[in-house]
């Protein structure tokens, strides 16, 4: 009998309802979440109700209802998993979409704008306390992505990524927007990149964050976007060049030549319909423009072109990924390709992800399928394979499944 699968997904979500952050949170700031939740609660419902959101996100949950407490219940989060067939997970914040985030605006999109940097700091903390906790039930099988607030206070995120460290993680997200804040090109983040380096910290950005009143209007959620036709089409069309931009920022910066062992994750992120066209953008700048003599010179500080770096250093959680990525998986590189189920999102292969796994992979060389689901992301992060063998013979697929 063959070895079952290891399945590995990169892109998963946990995150308590909100108010249950309290205990995780200093008691100093007790009195400002009981100010600050229920104003972020109705700005998170009036966000649903545009564009009846809520109504789909409600219809999609009916009959789900107990499945779906797995984002912070950790007894059913394991009878997902193995429903799956999942034997490790990548966990990022925010639940059940935006209605388990941490308060204080600590959660995917870490926004700046009206944003107090201490209470942010503090929702960030208390989410990254409490997901230590589930993860320590079983560090294979869990890796947990903390939350690090960079933009604010360099010094300080070098402190709390130490202490993530200290607590197991070997993941971090910073905010992919920087907004007013410098680029990550910026020399000031160096000691953060430094200490990712040393301590194999992993550094993750995750699409959803946007200009949002670009697609929305300024007062969106509080004011409707009736004035703005095609928002949603507009924000889906663009989000994903926002997580992509940190890493452009960071290759012509020079980061992955000064910190060669720094790794970098890029989840959710339209895998072979955008990285291809992005790293011949990026190459073709490198080897081509720079004959242009009025642009000067912006390449001697590279010892290696885009793509060298992307494939040295940047891994790519591709979410949910289509047949049509499986079948162009050479233009990004087979081995850079780790698929995820998004659980608990909507958006997700979850309640269906054996189904969709069939009609995804069935058909493709069978290495192949191996290194997408569970393989590249054991060797990107550094995973027990024998710990998920034992996890995958229990409840992984079989390789024949997908002859």
């Amino acid at each position: 009998m063959s070895e079952r699968l290891i399945v590995v997904s990169s892109d998963c979500h946990a995150g308590l309802p909100i108010w249950d952050y309290k205990p995780y949170i200093e008691e100093k700031y007790h009195e400002m979440m009981d100010m600050a939740v229920p104003i972020q609660i109705e700005m998170t419902q009036k966000a649903e109700d545009s564009f009846l959101i809520k109504e789909i996100n409600d219809e999609w949950r009916q009959g789900i209802e107990q499945e779906l407490t797995g984002a912070w219940d950790y007894e059913q989060r394991v009878k997902m998993l193995d429903r799956d067939g999942i034997a490790a997970e990548v966990i990022f914040v925010d639940g059940i979409t935006e209605t388990n985030t941490p308060p204080f605006g600590a959660g995917l999109s870490l926004p700046t704008k009206d944003i107090v940097p201490e209470l942010q700091w503090a929702g960030a903390m208390a989410h990254n306390r409490w997901l230590a906790e589930l993860c320590a039930n079983d560090p294979a099988r869990h890796i947990g992505v903390a939350i690090i607030p960079l933009l604010w206070d360099v010094d300080e995120a070098v402190e709390k990524v130490r202490w993530c460290a200290e607590q197991g993680f070997r993941a971090v997200m910073i905010p992919s927007m920087t907004n007013d804040f410098p680029g990550y090109h910026h020399t000031k983040y160096h000691p953060f990149w430094e200490a990712c380096e040393d301590l194999g910290v992993i550094v993750h950005f995750h699409s959803g964050p946007g200009p949002m009143a670009d697609f929305f209007g300024a007062g969106w959620p509080d004011e409707s976007a009736d004035d703005f036709p095609g928002a949603m089409g507009i924000y889906v069309s663009e989000v994903m060049w926002w997580l992509y931009r940190p890493l452009t920022f960071m290759i012509w910066g020079g980061v992955f030549e000064q910190y060669p062992k720094l790794k970098t994750v890029i989840t959710e992120g339209g895998t072979t319909w955008m990285l291809p066209s992005w790293l011949r953008m990026l190459d073709h700048n490198y080897t081509d423009v720079h004959h242009s003599a009025k642009l000067g010179d912006f390449r001697s500080h590279l010892s290696m072109k885009p793509s060298d770096y992307f494939r040295r250093n940047i891994g790519v959680g591709a979410s949910c990924i289509p047949r049509a990525d499986v079948e162009m998986r050479e233009l990004v590189g087979v081995d850079k390709m780790m698929w995820g189920s998004d659980y608990p999102h909507p958006e997700g292969t979850w309640p269906k992800t054996g189904e969709i796994l069939d009609e995804v992979f069935t058909g493709f060389p069978a290495d192949d399928v191996a290194a997408i689901l569970g393989r590249n992301a054991i060797n990107f992060y550094g995973l027990d394979a024998d710990a998920l063998q034992t996890v995958a013979d229990r409840i992984g697929p079989d390789p024949s499944r997908f002859a």
